[in-house]
C-alpha cells in the first residue's frame, strides 16, 4: 500500500508529497512518526489484508483526534502500489551537490552521514585504499583521480565543495583551482583559523584577491560545536551544508 500526504494544513511532521510504502511485514519511508505513522500503518495492513484496493482519502486533525501536539490538519491518501504509480513515482530533488575531496577518517565519517540525506556526492581521492570497503551509498560516487585539483573542473554552477585532504600542498592547490573557479555555490577547507592565516597569504601571493578569499569557509561546521573527533565534525559539516543548502 502506498501511504501519501496529499495535502498539508498547519503544523504537520511532513509535507505535501511525502509518501511511505506498507505491506504485511515491513515500512519503507517515514510520514512523520508518532501515533499518526502507527495508525496509518495498521489501516494499510487491514486494506491489504481485505484486499481492498480502491484508494481512500482520510483527513487528519492531529490534535483532536491523535493527541499529537503540531495541531494542524493532513490528508492521507491510502492505495494499492500499481505499476502504473510505480511509473510516475516522483523524483527526489538532491539538496545540494557536493565535491568532497579527501577519503581519510573526516571523509568516511561525513559520507555516512550523508548516507540519509537526498544529495549528491563526489567523493575525489588520490588513493583508492584510502575509500571504504563495500558499497557506498547510491548517491555517492567515488572518484580516483591524480592530479585531484583537476577534477574541480567536473562541477557545475552552484556546486558545494569541501576539502579536507591528507596534505596540506594538496588543500592549498584545489583551494586555489575552486576559488579561480568562482562559480561554486560553497567552499569549505578543513582545518585552524592560523591554517586558514597561511592558505591567505599564499593565494595573496597567488594572485587571488581578498574578496575571493572571504569566499572560503575555514574553520568548518557550525559555530559552537568544539569538539574534533571525525563523527563530530562530520554532524557540524553536515549541519552546515543543510543549512547552506537551504540559505543560498
Amino acid at each position: 500500500m502506498l501511504v501519501e500526504v496529499i495535502e498539508a494544513r498547519g503544523s504537520v511532521p511532513r509535507g505535501t508529497g511525502t509518501r511511505m510504502l506498507v505491506n504485511a511485514h515491513g515500512v519503507a519511508g517515514t510520514i512523520g512518526g508518532g501515533h499518526l505513522e502507527l495508525q496509518s500503518i495498521a489501516l494499510a495492513r487491514e486494506r491489504l489484508a481485505a484486499a481492498n484496493a480502491e484508494p481512500l482519502d482520510w483527513v487528519v486533525a492531529l490534535g483532536p483526534s491523535l493527541g499529537q501536539c503540531c495541531g494542524g490538519t493532513l490528508t492521507l491518501r491510502l492505495q494499492a502500489l500499481t505499476p502504473a504509480l510505480v511509473q510516475v513515482w516522483p523524483t527526489t530533488r538532491p539538496l545540494f551537490r557536493l565535491h568532497l575531496f579527501g577519503a581519510g577518517h573526516v571523509g568516511r565519517a561525513l559520507v555516512n552521514v550523508l548516507a540519509g540525506v537526498p544529495c549528491e556526492v563526489y567523493w575525489v581521492d588520490e588513493r583508492e585504499a584510502e575509500f571504504p570497503d563495500g558499497p557506498t551509498p547510491a548517491h555517492v560516487r567515488q572518484v580516483c583521480a591524480e592530479p585531484v585539483q583537476a577534477e574541480v573542473a567536473a562541477g557545475r554552477p552552484g556546486d558545494l565543495y569541501l576539502v579536507l585532504t591528507h596534505s596540506h600542498a594538496l588543500d592549498l592547490a584545489l583551494a586555489e583551482a575552486i576559488l579561480r573557479r568562482g562559480d561554486f555555490g560553497w567552499f569549505g577547507l578543513i582545518g585552524s583559523a592560523s591554517k586558514r592565516a597561511r592558505f591567505e597569504h599564499r593565494l595573496q601571493d597567488r594572485g587571488l584577491s581578498a574578496a575571493q578569499l572571504l569566499r572560503m569557509s575555514c574553520p568548518i561546521g557550525l559555530p559552537g560545536i568544539l569538539g574534533k573527533q571525525p563523527g563530530v565534525i562530520a554532524v557540524a559539516v553536515a549541519a552546515q551544508l543543510l543549512a547552506v543548502s537551504e540559505n543560498p
